[in-house]
């Protein structure tokens, strides 16, 4: 039986917030982590605007019940967009790894991939990454960077993450590896 896992996905957009458009960065992350994770879910889905005070805050809360965090939304260069400022104030320790791996990801589409300050930390026993805010953007991303997820979520204590390997492979040491889910 697989260990159940709550996720915290949050969209970070004055637009969607205040009814310009619709958001489309919540489904994205729940259709990805759906397809991808073998374990039973919950989300806890967030959709705010880009005030840091209020992103902190969101951060922490969910931080508080979730092993793993995605935010989409206000990481590039604009005034408004302060994702990295919060996530790096709720910040137990920086993983440096996460923010060059998705923006070496993103090169690989788009030119503009160097203006992103994505950034990847933990709080606590739960992982926060940040991601753009376009689902074909944030599925590129995902499908780069979440082989090292789920043994992240195993060194600061969350739940056992299965992936579909025919979506994205978890990548863990060997002396880290359980087996199969009812084997």
């Amino acid at each position: 039986m697989y260990e159940s896992a709550r996720i915290g996905i949050v969209s970070i957009s004055d637009r969607a917030t205040s009814g310009v458009y619709e958001d489309q960065g919540l489904p994205a992350l729940k259709t990805w982590l759906g397809q991808t994770l073998c374990n039973p879910l919950e989300f806890e889905a967030r959709l705010i605007a880009d005030i840091q005070a209020d992103i902190e805050a969101t951060l922490r809360d969910l931080a508080e019940r979730c092993c793993l965090v995605l935010t989409t939304g206000g990481t590039g260069p604009a005034p408004r967009d302060v994702t990295p400022e919060a996530t790096l104030a709720v910040a137990d320790k920086v993983l440096p790894g996460f923010g060059e791996q998705m923006r070496a990801v993103s090169l690989k589409y788009v030119p503009t991939a160097i203006l992103s300050r994505q950034v990847g930390v933990v709080r606590g026993s739960c992982l926060i990454l940040n991601l753009p805010g376009q689902p074909k953007a944030i599925q590129e991303t995902l499908d780069g960077v979440f082989a090292a997820v789920p043994y992240c979520i195993d060194l600061i204590g969350g739940p056992y993450l299965e992936t579909r390997g025919e979506v994205v492979r978890a990548f863990r040491p060997k002396s880290a590896l359980r087996p199969p889910a009812g084997a």
